[in-house]
């Protein structure tokens, strides 16, 4: 996993998880990596200060570092997070099909041209997902669990 900061054309600036550089590289020449606060899909890496662990002897603690007043960070929820992310997890259940544990096969029919193009979302299994990234199926995961319906 890499975590790369980013930022839109827009001038947000946020993190995000990877698989990889080439995930990263795929997702984003599918226009698949979109703003955490605006949706824009014209995002690239920002700088970024690399992570060095500190020698053993050391023993201060580094000086926790304030984000600039545009960023967004994704790893610690604060109540603006959890508003964008519940607005874009509306937007998916509103614009989306679940296929819930059939996400990896739908996808993949979808992909040949099996199944109708739609957008869709649901759960695989790491190893599915990985598999649909090797194969060129555009997907990316999601920042939420799927509420899923009970009795």
């Amino acid at each position: 996993m890499i975590q790369y900061a980013l930022k839109c054309s827009k001038g947000h600036s946020f993190d995000s998880w990877f698989q990889s550089a080439a995930a990263f590289d795929k997702l984003s020449a599918a226009g698949m990596v979109t703003c955490a606060r605006c949706g824009c899909d014209k995002v690239e890496k920002a700088i970024m200060t690399p992570r060095v662990r500190p020698a053993r002897k050391a023993v201060a603690e580094p000086a926790p570092v304030d984000p600039a007043p545009d960023q967004i960070n994704v790893a610690t929820p604060s109540p603006d997070v959890q508003e964008i992310l519940g607005e874009l997890r509306r937007k998916v259940e509103e614009n989306s099909d679940y296929v819930g544990k059939d996400f990896a096969s739908e996808a993949r029919k979808i992909h040949l041209g099996d199944a109708p193009e739609r957008a869709i979302y649901g759960e695989a299994k790491p190893e599915e997902a990985k598999s649909l990234i090797e194969d060129g199926v555009p997907v990316a995961p999601l920042p939420f669990v799927p509420s899923r319906k009970t009795n």
